[in-house]
């Protein structure tokens, strides 16, 4: 069977895979960084809750799996921003601070991209275990959309495009 002898952790990655999970790994990096900033800014605790939430459960699992996915198949990994310590809200001047909707709306987007790029990987993958670990980041992050979807409409902070009603036609 040569080199893709059915033990899916003795097969290489393919180009398109280590580029991908470096990509990724990168972003998510920054992601984190971010998400711990904006958790400093954000003044909702329902937010903040969601931030600290999403940034434990999500982004510190997908950097720990690529560090680990990396480092076995002895490829490098991108250099990582500090993290970031926790702020008291009271300390950043007001017009110097995100505000709430902004926050939770960037951070939406932020989630978007990361379904796309998950899925992208999903199909461009050879080894099952690296598509399987992407399936399952696409799924957290399917899950943690929704959630904050549900957030953006409670709190009044979603912005729709504009509404298309065909009734409403002269």
């Amino acid at each position: 069977m040569g080199i893709l002898d059915g033990n899916q952790k003795h097969e290489p990655m393919h180009y398109g895979e280590v580029f991908g999970a470096w990509s990724y790994l990168m972003a998510a990096q920054s992601g984190l960084a971010a998400s711990q900033v904006a958790a400093n800014h954000a003044g909702d605790e329902d937010l903040k809750k969601f931030l600290q939430d999403y940034i434990n459960n999500v982004k510190k699992q997908e950097i720990q799996q690529l560090e680990e996915l990396l480092k076995a198949n002895g490829v490098g990994l991108p250099p990582a921003p500090p993290e970031r310590p926790v702020a008291n809200i009271e300390d950043i001047p007001p017009g110097a601070r995100m505000m709430d909707p902004e926050i939770a709306n960037a951070t939406a987007q932020l989630i978007s991209a990361g379904l796309i790029s998950c899925s992208t990987m999903m199909g461009s993958i050879t080894r099952e275990d690296i598509g399987m670990m992407f399936a399952q980041f696409h799924a957290q992050k399917a899950q943690y959309g929704g959630m904050l979807l549900k957030l953006l409409k409670e709190k009044g902070w979603l912005i729709p495009p504009p509404l298309h009603n065909p009734r409403n036609r002269g």
